[in-house]
């Protein structure tokens, strides 16, 4: 015999109750149970006010197998810091092995369950069922989201105890399960920041090099003392995916005093947080870094957080406010970009002011503004000095110096591509002021990076790269980089890291360069058409999924989807260009037109062009 699939029945009472500021609700409707047949799910509790707090129900006296497995599997949902509730549903000794904090599995619409009768009596004082699924998303140990799919099936086993008569679950497996929607109620998406390794911006000229800030995104649980979570989660230091580039500047060692309690501000945005005696002998710069880490990550969780206030063994560290962060360490989404850019109807590279109303553009200092050579695409440094230009047949590339009376001089490289298609893509300068560009010669297509913009160009190794790079665009972090990939006829978007190696102890030998962890930010799309960076750890874009039309809409770097709202709709949209510094409009080359969004309005005409771009 096997295991037998039957449709859900009448849904009983509730084990899941929501606390609101006023009172307590009963939610007998969101996450109930059924009463009768062998194929059980537990239905996703539909998205709830955030004032509301979710409390799971305990097992009732005498209740069959069954409703222990249910029971169990809606308290999971619940808002519990440590599932108490949940883990009355099981055995003492599971109860103890049980490790909620391990992963989290997330499934299309929540858990169903199929009872194997072959081995499951409950006469016998045993019983076995199988909780099935779709997979969506993991969440692993270190809180890390990755998109999945694929069917899940696992095993919980029951006993029935001798003394007390009551069911309860000895045999299930590690972490918690969830439906989509109870994991976009439960969970939020917060950026902690590190330092890149080796990528130090020169913020202003003249001044001295400041660490970049790099966002490592993880899903703490909603309602469950976030900041207190988050804290301990940005000391505990960054993912697997980027500790190979990015250092932390909290001592080994270091964590949150025993006596912590749960972290809050004062009246004043000050918060307070004492750590343990590994962190008393930080010097003030390093104090002034682990402040900076501590404030980027809670002002990107919550704005009433404004200065922080570092303690160890009772006695005061340092201390530092927001206005005094941006001069630790810089971050993309700090630096406001001057100017927008685009290629007009003369082929020339012309600007508007960042954030303005003005729809009159002007021409570039130098010679990219001046028209002699007709270009089709262009990329401007992080610091606005220079640009790089793709001709109007894709086969050359220029740079040249935003500075009037410049010249061009000869293309830094040529493509050999028989066609347009087949040629250079658009370039993208990163924070170090170093150029990179993908060749898509089929014969020989490559990843370069040309260092300062000049120079023999140095090839990106990609290891596990499978496919044709059809655009590029790197992070200001400079350690990750952004490409839409083709192959058999789909274009995906891959998020990879960059990884460099001084061999300047090697005499004549240039730093190698390689793109590693590439990983799907769109599964769900089938063609990504146009793609740009729009935050630290978010990218606006252009794609469909199969069989749908034309869309815009962002992602994050692990492949989750923000909660920002979708962008409103535009047809036709060949480019977009967007800023980490999230308060700059969309900008989209679309139906010949260059076009604006400004924040919660309609797309607007700015003027004829193409290509339009923020610096980067």
């Amino acid at each position: 015999m096997g295991a037998d699939r039957e449709g859900s029945g009448r849904r009983g009472p509730a084990r899941v109750g929501a606390y609101a500021v006023c009172g307590v609700v009963l939610l007998a409707g969101c996450a109930s149970m059924p009463d009768s047949g062998d194929l059980r799910g537990v239905e996703s509790t539909p998205r709830q006010d955030p004032q509301v707090r979710v409390f799971a129900m305990p097992p009732q006296e005498d209740d069959p197998p069954t409703d222990i497995v249910q029971g169990f599997l809606e308290a999971l949902t619940s808002d519990e810091p440590h599932y108490e509730t949940a883990r009355k549903y099981l055995t003492g000794e599971a109860a103890k092995n049980w490790r909620p904090g391990e992963s989290t599995t997330v499934l299309a619409g929540g858990a169903g369950t199929e009872t194997d009768h072959s081995g499951s009596r409950e006469e016998a004082n045993d019983y076995s069922v199988t909780l099935t699924g779709t997979k969506v998303a993991t969440v692993d140990a270190q809180q890390s989201y990755s998109p999945a799919d694929g069917p899940y099936r696992e095993s919980v086993h029951l006993t029935r105890d001798d003394k007390s008569g009551q069911w309860r679950i000895d045999v299930l497996p590690q972490g918690v399960v969830m439906g989509k929607s109870d994991f976009q109620r439960n969970y939020m998406s917060v950026n902690r920041y590190y330092f890149a390794s080796d990528a130090a911006v020169q913020a202003e000229a003249g001044t001295s090099p400041q660490p970049a800030a790099v966002a490592d995104p993880v899903y703490v649980r909603r309602r469950v003392d976030p900041m207190t979570q988050v804290v301990r989660s940005l000391i505990s230091g960054p993912t697997s995916l980027l500790r190979p580039v990015v250092t932390s500047s909290f001592p080994a060692g270091t964590a949150l005093a025993k006596n912590a309690g749960a972290l809050t501000p004062d009246d004043h945005n000050k918060l307070t947080v004492p750590l343990n005696d590994k962190a008393a002998g930080a010097g003030e710069d390093q104090c002034d870094e682990m402040a900076a880490q501590l404030l980027f990550t809670l002002q990107n969780l919550t704005q009433a957080v404004e200065e922080v206030e570092l303690r160890s063994g009772g006695e005061r560290l340092c201390s530092l406010t927001e206005d005094r962060a941006d001069t630790v360490a810089t971050r993309g989404s700090a630096q406001r970009p001057d100017y927008l850019y685009f290629v007009d109807d003369r082929h020339r590279v012309v600007r508007i002011a960042s954030g303005s109303n003005g729809t009159r553009p002007e021409p570039v200092p130098g010679a990219l503004g001046e028209g002699a050579t007709a270009l089709r695409s262009v990329a401007v440094s992080r610091d606005e000095h220079s640009a790089a230009g793709i001709g109007l047949d894709s086969k050359s590339l220029y740079v040249g110096s935003l500075v009037s009376g410049g010249s061009l001089g000869d293309p830094v490289l040529v493509s050999k591509g028989k066609t347009e298609a087949n040629r250079l893509t658009a370039p993208s300068w990163d924070a170090q002021g170093d150029l990179w560009i993908a060749d898509r010669d089929p014969d020989d297509p490559r990843l370069l990076l040309l260092k300062g913009g000049a120079g023999e160009p140095v090839e990106v190794r990609t290891p596990g790269l499978d496919g044709r790079v059809q655009a590029v665009r790197v992070a200001a972090d400079g350690v990750r980089i952004a490409l839409i990939v083709e192959k058999d006829g789909k274009r995906s978007l891959l998020i990879g890291r960059i990884q460099r190696v001084d061999r300047a102890d090697r005499a004549g030998e240039t730093p190698a360069v390689t793109v590693l962890e590439l990983r799907s930010a769109t599964p769900e799309l089938e063609e990504v058409t146009a793609m740009s960076w729009a935050g630290d750890s978010r990218l606006v874009v252009v794609g469909r999924e199969r069989g749908g039309v034309q869309q815009i809409g962002y992602v994050q770097v692990d492949g989750s989807t923000p909660e920002a709202s979708v962008p409103a709709a535009l047809t036709g949209v060949k480019e977009i260009a967007a800023t980490e510094d999230e308060r700059l409009p969309l900008v989209a080359y679309s139906e010949n037109l260059i076009v604006r969004l400004p924040s919660g309005l309609q797309w607007q005409k700015v003027t004829e062009g193409t290509a339009p771009v923020y610096p980067g």
